[in-house]
């Protein structure tokens, strides 16, 4: 996964984490929605508030590394484990997935108990996370992301082989995982005075994802891989270009919708791709109901199906994104 700091930035730790905690989702606590958090569990990735931060703290540091963002002193493995998971969005698409209908998350003003309820059953216990997928040490070296994607591919290889159980119903049925690597943008719209700070927002589902922040440029480059778990039911992923602003709400620079079933559709109907050479599969057509600038090729590559298209961004007045995506089948 191409690492969020890549961008001709500053590549101090501490830079590094303030751009981090720069992000839109990362500006609130991930565990009650407080503003402005200043602290942060390093081995899960996430920014938290005060509050929260001493829930965490009695969890342990085997649970939860917790470091203050301005105080403490952070290592190169805590950064990186941080910059690797990508903040407080893509932990939560994890540790959230799974909430159930009537429990809610704990709001800024919760009581110390709340908090305590809810954090341990997130992070400790895991309850909202569908059992198989449960991360059994967060002391490991690769990215919280990377590992899930490994579990959640692993976990359906016997569960898709059975039969729901009954402790399964209402549960969302994943069929795998889209790998959504945003590209660039070209001739964005200017929404500051002579510029705009752009970022890409993806959401399939009850699903978000984003980029990093790219600071005063029209023709940004992200060459950041997201990652959506697609359900049986599933609709487009649609996207969303962002101009952030600090101390307003930020600007929509343009969206459009990725219709991924052409996509699906052509893998399922060729199997295991590691069994064919690199040859094209499918294609989704350009036309005037979609975003997209020309025909968009599927195709198998290295054993892999992947995707590549040009975007017009739709409801503004210029703007162009390319995104590639590739297709991970839960095995049957």
């Amino acid at each position: 996964m191409t690492s969020r700091m890549e961008l001709g930035r500053p590549t101090s730790g501490k830079r590094r984490l303030k751009d981090l905690l720069l992000q839109k989702d990362n500006r609130f606590c991930a565990d009650c929605g407080a503003p402005d958090p200043k602290w942060a569990s390093a081995n899960i990735g996430v920014f938290i508030c005060l509050k929260c931060c001493g829930v965490h703290r009695s969890l342990g540091t085997h649970i939860s590394k917790v470091l203050s963002v301005t105080l403490d002193e952070w290592s190169d493995e805590d950064i990186d484990a941080m910059v690797e998971v990508g903040g407080n969005a893509a932990a939560n698409a994890i540790y959230e997935a799974f909430i159930p209908e009537g429990r809610s998350k704990p709001g800024p003003d919760a009581s110390h108990d709340d908090r305590m309820r809810f954090i341990r059953s997130k992070y400790e216990l895991q309850e909202f996370l569908k059992p198989s997928l449960r991360i059994v040490s967060m002391s490991d070296k690769s990215s919280l992301q990377a590992s899930f994607s490994k579990k959640l591919v692993n976990s359906f290889r016997s569960s898709n082989s059975s039969k729901k159980s009954e402790n399964s119903e209402g549960m969302v049925e994943f069929i795998g995982v889209l790998k959504v690597k945003v590209v660039k943008g070209t001739n964005l719209a200017v929404r500051d005075m002579l510029s705009s700070d752009p970022y890409v927002v993806l959401n399939l589902g009850q699903q978000t994802v984003q980029t990093s922040v790219v600071r005063s440029n029209l023709n940004p480059v992200w060459n950041e891989e997201l990652m959506l778990s697609v359900p049986q039911r599933y609709g487009p992923v649609k996207v969303k270009v962002f101009d952030y602003d600090t101390f307003s709400a930020d600007d929509i620079m343009g969206e459009a919708e990725l219709d991924i079933q052409p996509l699906i559709t052509s893998a399922m109907a060729y199997g295991d791709p590691g069994m064919f050479g690199d040859m094209q599969i499918g294609k989704w057509l350009k036309s005037q109901d979609n975003a997209l600038i020309e025909d968009s090729i599927i195709n198998i590559v290295n054993g892999k199906v992947k995707q590549e298209m040009q975007l017009k961004l739709q409801n503004v007045e210029s703007g162009d994104l390319e995104i590639e995506v590739e297709w991970v089948p839960l095995e049957q």
